[in-house]
């Protein structure tokens, strides 16, 4: 058995999120196994930037409200106890609702493959 202690909660990049974001690593995929897994806490109005991943990935909202989205389909709000399976290759972001905080839980295998900034403009259209 190994005990492994939290480890430092980390500031997320500007260059792949809008707005405050925040992790708490769980698991960090270690060969053979590909599966990552983070806390990520999102303040009001933060978000992705476009990204897809190798192998697909899974949020799960522990609490607050926010929104996902898949490139060309509408956004669709998320609240604590969902569940998103985002299907390997799916062009796609997530993020805070925003007046908001939100937090999930991301499982991930492999790489992820990081885009452009989905703009204000962008964030405010996908709630119409």
């Amino acid at each position: 058995m190994e005990i492994r202690r939290k480890q430092p909660t980390t500031k997320g990049p500007a260059e792949r999120f809008t707005g405050e974001v925040w992790f708490d690593p769980i698991v960090q995929a270690e060969p053979p196994s590909k599966v990552s897994i983070a806390a990520v806490h999102f303040a009001p109005g933060a978000r992705t930037a476009w990204h897809s991943h190798d192998g697909g990935q899974r949020l799960y909202v522990t609490e607050g409200r926010g929104l996902v989205q898949s490139r060309n389909e509408p956004a669709v709000e998320i609240r604590p106890g969902d569940v998103v399976d985002v299907p390997d290759g799916e062009q796609h972001w997530h993020g805070a609702a925003p007046e908001h905080f939100m937090t999930h839980l991301s499982i991930t295998e492999g790489e992820a493959r990081w885009g452009g900034h989905v703009t204000d403009v962008e964030y405010g259209t996908s709630r119409s």
